[in-house]
């Protein structure tokens, strides 16, 4: 195994390009996890520890520009208030050693259907920049998973920034496991509303081969929400609503069993993270203040 280690973004590119197999490593807490278990043995790792731009980020008038190795702790610590979902989706990563190394180009590299920042990436929505020596482009957060394990990414690209819109509204995370830190997620959910445009989005975590959105769940909260003037009101969501999008949030999953659980638990707690999270969030836009930062 041969390690490229350039000094450059530049540097970066074309080694990617030359080397097209070369498996990118920044924080690592995936792709070493893989290697000392004899899971992967790449012929080339692209160590882009040096690249500064990767650790940076802009806060922009409607987005921020968030560089692919920002670790998590800072995110938790200087963004949460432009993106609270991922601030809160970045507390329940692992411990606070990984945190502090791992970033969002990891998870979207490795784009496991696991990965902690999906759901509040799917739900805040965002476009993945991309880069490659033939030049950039900006990849839809709903186009970016293509499979188990895989994405859009081109052989010779690499993940530069994540632009993901800022907060116009409440956002929520919850995340079921088997302990309260260092586990993979048994499945999670992300929720956020967008005020502005009068929709809801969602994210759905470890309950399908890929990080997905509830489609439906959202269309019907969508509709539910202008037809019943809930908006402008900021009246209470009726029960009814909620256990109809909790219903539709859980008909989206298509998990599996494993040795972290059933496909049926998944499917149930999916539903009651919905329905939780919409609680929370909706009390939140009629200001109420409630706290509910916190892991399902």
């Amino acid at each position: 195994m041969d390690f490229l280690r350039p000094a450059s973004w530049e540097e970066a590119l074309a080694a990617k390009a030359e080397h097209p197999t070369a498996v990118p490593i920044a924080g690592g807490t995936d792709v070493m996890v893989e290697i000392n278990f004899d899971h992967r043995r790449p012929e080339y790792l692209l160590d882009l520890n040096r690249i500064v731009e990767l650790r940076e980020w802009e806060v922009g008038e409607e987005t921020v520009r968030l560089g692919a190795s920002v670790p998590y702790t800072q995110i938790m610590e200087e963004l949460r208030a432009e993106l609270p979902g991922l601030a809160l989706a970045s507390h329940t990563v692992a411990s606070p050693q990984i945190r502090n190394r791992g970033g969002v180009g990891g998870n979207l590299g490795t784009a496991s259907p696991a990965g902690d920042a999906h759901p509040a990436l799917l739900a805040a929505d965002c476009e993945v920049e991309v880069e490659s020596v033939r030049g950039s482009r900006l990849i839809p957060i709903d186009d970016f998973y293509t499979g188990v394990k895989r994405n859009a990414l081109a052989a010779d690209e690499l993940i530069k920034s994540v632009h993901i819109k800022k907060a116009d509204g409440p956002q929520q995370y919850s995340k079921v496991g088997t302990r309260n830190a260092m586990v993979i997620a048994v499945c999670a959910f992300g929720i956020a509303l967008h005020p502005e445009t009068r929709t809801v989005r969602t994210g759905i975590g470890s309950a399908a081969p890929t990080p997905i959105r509830a489609k439906a769940a959202e269309e019907f909260l969508n509709a539910a929400l202008e037809e019943g003037g809930f908006w402008d009101s900021k009246k209470i969501i009726t029960p009814s609503i909620a256990k109809q999008f909790a219903e539709l949030a859980s008909g989206a999953a298509n998990p599996i069993d494993d040795v972290r659980g059933t496909a049926n638990y998944r499917r149930h707690a999916v539903g009651i993270m919905a329905r939780r999270t919409l609680g929370w969030t909706w009390e939140s836009y009629r200001g109420e203040g409630r706290s509910t930062e916190g892991v399902a």
